[in-house]
């Protein structure tokens, strides 16, 4: 496959690393070392697929353009629009081409999370209750200086997305309203902590913010017969999932834990599962839609917004 990426930033720099000699073309307006100002330069006839790694205001007209030619597309996300017409229209495009469309989610990948998934579907939990989410990082400080990330949702859109994206993929479609809990704007003008709640089955609680000052990311998936907890992100090192085995009526459960220790594997994962879907016409335009959906839906309901 030959592709380009758009935007060489800190994630463009990271599907470089990951395509290598795939990568045909970059597209940067400011970065010296791009071949490419702008997208409408890259002759068409020299790329399959286009690395969408740009600023959230900037993603539209990109995307309009490359699936109006038919080009295949990997989208860095939250890939939010006020206007959710607007999204179902570029998978309307991509579907008329066979162009794949991809908004990327690369925790999907992460060997725990793939584990925790074919356990939640083989019920080994038996009927479940509740789940909680965290995701955390300190890096309100760098958000506050960046030229563009300090504005609309903050990290409700940024780690809040993976959350979203996450209980899509574990729990498949869930059931209830998702209810703002808490909104805060502690130290960005944009929300630096946001947590999120949904009453469905299982009831569901998502936390996210910029203000946890040790990397960390929890889910703990409480059912009848046991629960279920994973530790870390590859990305931040060692990450562990344990399974504990409900003792009736009470006790001590059977635990096992499991461990994974080694470079992050998620970003070559998701590459070569985009390929793949290149090769098939696949979309997940389905799930951004949910994700855009929902996200909008809170906005409303946000103090200030």
């Amino acid at each position: 496959m030959k592709a380009i990426i758009v935007g060489l930033g800190n994630q463009g720099a990271k599907r470089l690393g990951v395509a290598g000699d795939e990568v045909v073309a970059t597209v940067d307006p400011i970065v010296p070392k791009s071949q490419y100002k702008t997208i409408e330069q890259v002759p068409l006839d020299s790329f399959d697929a286009g690395l969408v790694c740009t600023p959230e205001q900037e993603k539209l007209d990109i995307l309009d353009y490359l699936l109006k030619h038919g080009k295949h597309v990997l989208v860095e996300k939250p890939l939010l629009m006020n206007d959710g017409e607007l999204l179902r229209r570029l998978g309307e495009n991509a579907r008329s081409t066979g162009a794949a469309f991809y908004t990327a989610y690369n925790h999907r990948f992460e060997p725990h999370l793939v584990r925790l998934k074919e356990i939640l579907n083989a019920g080994t939990l038996g009927n479940l209750y509740s789940a909680r989410l965290f995701y955390g990082n300190g890096t309100a400080l760098d958000v506050k200086r960046s030229g563009w990330r300090d504005q609309d949702l903050g990290v409700l859109g940024d780690l809040g997305s993976h959350l979203l994206d996450l209980t899509l993929f574990l729990f498949g479609d869930v059931p209830g309203d998702f209810q703002v809990w808490s909104a805060n704007r502690f130290e960005n003008r944009s929300f630096d902590h946001v947590v999120l709640g949904s009453t469905g089955k299982p009831s569901l609680e998502l936390e996210m913010t910029y203000l946890s000052w040790r990397n960390t990311f929890t889910i703990d998936v409480l059912g009848e017969q046991g629960s279920a907890h994973v530790n870390g992100l590859c990305k931040w090192g060692p990450s562990t999932l344990t399974v504990r085995e409900r003792v009736f009526p009470s006790g001590a459960p059977h635990e096992k834990v499991e461990t994974v220790e080694g470079p992050d594997p998620t970003w070559s994962k998701e590459y070569q599962y985009f390929k793949e879907l290149c090769r098939t016409g696949g979309s997940n335009s389905e799930n951004g839609q949910w994700i855009n959906s929902i996200i909008s839906d809170i906005a409303r309901g946000l103090p200030g917004k």
